[in-house]
């Protein structure tokens, strides 16, 4: 096995560079070579594989998703990480630095010709929703993710209905794939040291929905507005949206009135959405 990067190496990087980790950016670098190794296990990586890694900082994870062979697209947003990340990494190794911001990356042209990519990735907690709802949005060739992210967020990706995580970001994760949380990780492997516990989620994206909806962003705004006043009934929640229809689309759909938005499952969402 190749060397990973630990907490002294990581602090000899960020000294000799004069790099200060960025707390806008959500920089806590990953410094300890055993989770990377875990992280990599569980997305089940090996030779031949192509893996987008969003936010790959300083190289931790990076270098051991090289060790299995598999070729990297790493995907940075700090173009003062883009050369000590060089650095960090076996010369000649299978690895594409590209400096974007995977809030607006173009994937599909990222990706290019190659089927069937996965993410896998430390995501800064400040974006690692809407990096992941975006990409799950527009990029098909993306079919498994291994994303870690703050405990809330990924326990919220992976949530059952009728609990206190479920939410919109669960119906909309549903809609693309099977999530769940596969592990966590303590927050003393990384420098800085967060305030909180991070979860690795796993997602297994469907080569079609689950579900038929006639229009699925007519039916995310109404999952927006029933959990937007997740403690108020679908008669008042979803008012915004329906209008004085509510209770007619409610019990056309069979969904008593007085229900909340946390109870119905994402084939509730889309029936509703198609008695529109």
């Amino acid at each position: 096995m190749s060397e990973l990067l630990t907490p002294a190496t990581i602090a000899a990087t960020l000294a000799e560079r004069g790099i200060s980790p960025s707390r806008a950016l959500g920089q806590n670098f990953l410094a300890d070579p055993n989770t990377a190794r875990k992280i990599v296990r569980l997305a089940e990586i090996g030779p031949g594989d192509t893996v987008v890694e969003v936010g790959p900082g300083l190289g931790s994870l990076t270098n051991a998703l090289l060790e299995t062979g598999a070729k990297v697209i790493a995907v940075e947003l700090d173009r003062h990480l883009l050369d000590p990340l060089r650095g960090n990494l076996p010369e000649g190794a299978p690895v594409e630095i590209i400096h974007a911001d995977a809030l607006t990356a173009d994937w599909d042209s990222i990706i290019g010709n190659t089927e069937n990519v996965s993410m896998v990735a430390n995501l800064p907690y400040n974006v690692a929703t809407p990096v992941v709802i975006r990409a799950l949005e527009t990029c098909s060739k993306m079919g498994r993710y291994l994303v870690m992210v703050q405990r809330e967020v990924g326990e919220r990706f992976a949530a059952k209905p009728s609990t206190k995580a479920y939410g919109a970001v669960t119906v909309k994760v549903a809609y693309y794939g099977k999530a769940k949380v596969v592990g966590y990780v303590p927050a003393n492997v990384f420098i800085p040291k967060p305030k909180v516990e991070s979860a690795l989620v796993q997602i297994e994206c469907f080569a079609n929905p689950p579900v038929h909806v006639d229009d699925a962003a007519l039916m995310f705004s109404l999952v927006r507005a029933g959990f937007a006043t997740r403690r108020k009934m679908l008669r008042q929640s979803l008012r915004s949206v329906l209008a004085d229809d509510v209770i007619a689309v409610l019990e056309r759909t069979g969904i008593d009135p007085t229900t909340r938005a946390e109870v119905l499952e994402l084939d509730a969402w889309a029936a509703l959405a198609n008695n529109v």
